[in-house]
């Protein structure tokens, strides 16, 4: 086949090495400048690329296309190669195609890459040839290549999935469905729904779905009775409205209770030693637990590895200690829900650095929680007007500043023994800082200069 590739990132570098080992014909193109070393990858094994241009001719005589998932439905080369009804698929679907491992596949709004980073670990820590791929940077078709893996823990966001057919994930996961990128959805939370679901939507029965039956949405779109697959919901809670695969019996406590015949008995694992916080990263462990469990790995392996698992950087990561109080890097959480979820989580007194670029962030559901757990707030941003107004009167103590250093000494200064100071920022990171990673790496820079002083 002549395939042509756009995009020439991670995904699309990867699906075009694999498909020319499949032995198809293959041009890959880019209208923005590609990295150096992904044009080395090209260079190396003779693919012909271009950059910083589409050009139409070649593009148009493609038999198939394999379309990057950054590149948007409305872009015009695709209105083209749609009208020419020409085949487009995903770097996903592609690499599917090439592989006989089990792909055990994660998606929801937020949760993936813990929730992908922790099951790979599991897997992993069991002796398992498992491999890790998708949205959290590595690229499945590349790995595929060589396939020398018996499984593959996939994160795959709403994007990588628009693109896939039939493609068949043996265990599929979804944690939520929240409104978000809802500009590539018509502004439809059904259409991104739908985008969502479709990572079950091939499967069979050999195949698993498991799913937060917690969540209002997922209730809401999935139709459950319609599929063939088995399905393994989960809840933080016992409840009597669904077979639960799983649920919390007590506060580190998970209930197994898999489908009949498929185990014969009930089972109990402990999380009490997983570093994770929050009640989101409850769920996220129950999903990578099931997903391990259908995998075959013991509860006394599942227990041992949750123990030695190390999230991402920047997500509820504990960075040190100053006089008793712990500090924990959260610039991951770049808007209102993000940090709502780390204020919920975390049941010790707060000192909350916490401000940057905001996208009309709306703080009415912080304020609960503020009120009950912020002892003081840190405001780290060029314009602080719009944080300090919704949180006067809310917290005791609010603080302006614009440098990190001075917010993370001011915060050590308030902070007492068994407190937690917190830097989940709700806001972009662009006034002060280049990324939310910058923006992390400085702070606990920071509080590593106090701890050695």
């Amino acid at each position: 086949m002549n395939i042509v590739i756009l995009g020439a990132a991670e995904s699309g570098v990867g699906a075009a090495l694999l498909a020319q080992a499949k032995g198809h014909t293959v041009f890959v193109s880019d209208k923005s400048p590609i990295q150096p070393h992904y044009k080395e990858k090209l260079t190396a094994v003779g693919i012909e690329f271009e950059e910083n241009q589409h050009t139409e001719e070649r593009i148009l005589a493609a038999d198939e296309v394999v379309k990057s998932p950054g590149i948007p439905e409305k872009a015009p080369i695709i209105q083209q190669i749609r009208e020419k009804q020409i085949p487009i698929i995903s770097e996903i679907e592609l690499a599917g195609r090439y592989t006989n491992a089990k792909c055990i596949c994660i998606t929801g709004t937020n949760g993936k890459t813990t929730t992908t980073l922790l099951t790979y670990h599991l897997l992993k820590e069991a002796g398992l040839k498992v491999g890790l791929a998708g949205n959290v940077g590595y690229s499945l078709a590349e790995q595929v290549i060589e396939d020398q893996h018996d499984y593959y823990v996939v994160e795959l966001s709403s994007f990588q999935l628009d693109d896939t057919h039939d493609f068949q994930p043996w265990v599929s996961v979804l944690l939520n469905i929240t409104p978000d990128h809802l500009d590539r959805y018509e502004y439809s939370l059904e259409k991104y729904a739908e985008s969502k679901l479709r990572i079950m939507r091939s499967q069979d029965s050999n195949g698993y779905f498991i799913y937060n039956a917690d969540d209002e949405n997922i209730q809401r779109y999935f139709q459950g009775a319609f599929r063939p697959v088995r399905q393994l919901p989960f809840s933080l809670h016992h409840r009597s409205d669904f077979h639960l695969a799983g649920y919390y019996e007590e506060e580190s406590l998970i209930r197994l209770d898999l489908l009949p015949g498929f185990y014969s008995k009930t089972e109990e694992i402990s999380t009490i030693n997983s570093p994770l916080i929050g009640q989101h990263n409850r769920q996220n462990i129950l999903a990578a637990v099931l997903c391990a469990r259908v995998a075959g790995i013991e509860r006394e392996q599942i227990e041992s590895a949750l123990a030695t698992f190390r999230n991402a950087d920047h997500r509820l990561q504990p960075v040190g200690e100053i006089n008793g109080a712990t500090f924990i890097n959260d610039s991951k959480a770049t808007n209102v829900e993000a940090a709502w979820y780390a204020l919920d989580g975390i049941t010790k007194p707060i000192i909350w650095i916490a401000g940057g670029t905001d996208k009309g962030n709306d703080y009415t559901s912080l304020l609960p929680l503020a009120q009950e757990r912020v002892k003081a707030l840190i405001c780290l941003g060029v314009d602080n007007d719009k944080l300090r107004n919704a949180f006067t009167g809310v917290v005791p103590y609010l603080v302006e500043t614009q440098r990190m250093t001075d917010a993370v000494e001011r915060a050590a200064a308030l902070a007492r023994p068994g407190d937690v100071v917190l830097l989940s920022p709700a806001c972009a990171s662009f006034d002060l800082f280049k990324n939310y990673e910058d923006r992390g790496r400085q702070f606990a820079a920071a509080v590593g200069e106090m701890v050695k002083s």
